[in-house]
Order: C-alpha cells, then structure tokens, then sequence
C-alpha cells in the first residue's frame, strides 16, 4: 500500500460500482445504504462512476439519492442525477475502428455503447444476459458497427479467456496511446474509452465542476482502471476483492464487496474524518 501522507479535509467520496460498492449480486446492502446516509450527515459528499452507461446507474442514484454529478462509461459519460448530460466525450472514428480490429484479433467479442444505447453483435453472446440483468435495460443487435463509429462513446472487448482480455489490454494501451483509454473494468471485460475518459479525468472533472481540491476527494475501487483515480485523490481505498497489483496503488485495503468492504471503508477510513470535514 501506498502511505496516507495526506492533510488535506476529505469532502467528496467517489465510489466504483460493480464489485466495490455493490455484491457480487450486483447489490446495495443495508450497511452500505447506511453508510452514504452517514456521509451525508457528515457533510461529505458522494457519488458513484462506472463503466456502466448512465441508464444502468439509474437504480443506484435514486436509491442512495445522489444529488452530485455521475460519472457513466468511466468518464465517458457525466450526467445529472436525472441522466440529462452535462458532457460526452467520444472516441475518434479511427481509433474506435482500430480498437474493434484489435479486439478481434485477440478473439474477443466486440460490443459499443454510444451516450445512450448499447449495440452488440449477438443477444446471446458472453455475459449480455448478464450485463442486461445488471444495467436493467436491453441492448440492440447490430453487425456492422461501422455507422455507429462517429457516436462510440465506449467499445468493450468480453471474453472469459482471462488471459487473452489481459493481452488485449497490454496491446490497446501501447497501440492506441493518446488515442484512447484502455482498462479492464472486470476481469473478462476490456473496456475503451476517450484518452481523458478514465477514472483519473473524473476525479479531475469533479474537482473543477464542483470546486473541491483532488486531495480532499476520496476513491475506493477494485479494478486496474481504479488506479487511474486512487492516483488522482487524496485518499485512495482499495477492495479486499482487488488484486494485490491493485491493492499496492491505494492507501488503504478494506473487507471484500461480500463482505460489507464499503460499508466498512467509510467508518474505518473516511468518517474518522467527518469531524474536521463538518467545520471545514
């Protein structure tokens, strides 16, 4: 872990979703609910960013009453709590073209979300049924993305050959560097995005829009691509379900996401703040 040097008052938490802030069963428990209540009464502010597309953080927002800027498509995407969107940030027709070959090559399934819709080649192909029970609305089959290109705000590669997504990666971040964000959001998903649409740019978008220093914003995620944002903050948390390449780039560990990890976060880590951030 990385040590906790920081003096600056936490006043925003900005948590990953799938696999941090919610179960395995894509989940929020009691103990989590209660836990961004605390926050609140805390005066410490809190939001939620995702790979997700805005519409699949619409139950999330309503249930935890978000009232501060959701980041979907980890940056590709900020919207307002009710989904009207304060920005887009699209991918370059070429560098989503090139993205897609890559992602074949490697002989991964190719899906592309625009700002609001989600096209996949196959409605029974890997993990849709799953990705729809988790967003909560259906994608549409296309097998030609070519006309939707210019709209791409976020290409995924999926496959459960873990290695290969790993692979994948490695060759999307040295082949597309400066044209493109490439990170994995799960282990069998690679997701790719516009150069400043990763977690870091959105821990840096709520900083200007909102008025708050990086150092008092606050992360906890699980992925590689949560990195990218514990980097940016002052306070980083790592999962207990993160890998250990993961865990080494945060502050702080806490329990898994089965495990009640977020709930435990916030009064293990951030709440002991709560004093000083109240009178700040």
């Amino acid at each position: 872990m990385k040590p906790y040097l920081n003096s600056t008052k936490i006043s925003l938490m900005l948590a990953d979703v799938d696999g941090a802030l919610v179960t395995h069963d894509k989940v929020v428990t009691p103990r989590a609910r209660a836990a961004v209540a605390d926050l609140r009464a805390a005066h410490i502010g809190f939001t939620i960013t995702s790979g997700r597309p805005p519409r699949g953080m619409k139950m999330l927002i309503d249930d935890l009453k978000i009232d501060a800027v959701v980041a979907g498509f980890n940056g590709g995407v900020f919207v307002k709590p009710d989904l009207t969107v304060i920005q887009s940030r699209f991918i370059s027709r070429v560098a989503a073209a090139r993205a897609l070959e890559v992602i074949r090559q490697h002989k991964l399934v190719g899906w592309l979300y625009t700002d609001m819709d989600w096209f996949v080649p196959d409605s029974d192909g890997p993990h849709v049924a799953r990705e729809t029970w988790t967003v909560k609305f259906e994608a549409k089959v296309s097998l030609d993305f070519n006309p939707l290109l210019d709209r791409a705000v976020k290409i995924v590669g999926v496959s459960d050959d873990l290695k290969a997504v790993a692979q994948c990666e490695a060759a999307l971040q040295s082949e597309l560097h400066g044209q493109a964000s490439a990170a994995r959001s799960q282990p069998y998903y690679l997701d790719v995005t516009h150069p400043e649409a990763n977690k870091g740019g959105v821990v840096e978008f709520l900083s200007k829009s909102l008025h708050i220093p990086q150092e008092a914003i606050a992360t906890l995620g699980d992925m590689p691509n949560d990195i990218m944002m514990f980097d940016k903050s002052g306070l980083s948390i790592a999962m207990g379900n993160a890998s250990p390449e993961v865990q080494a780039q945060a502050n702080f560990v806490t329990l898994s996401n089965e495990e009640d990890g977020f709930a435990y976060a916030m009064d293990k880590f951030v709440l002991p703040m709560a004093a000083s951030a109240a009178t700040s």
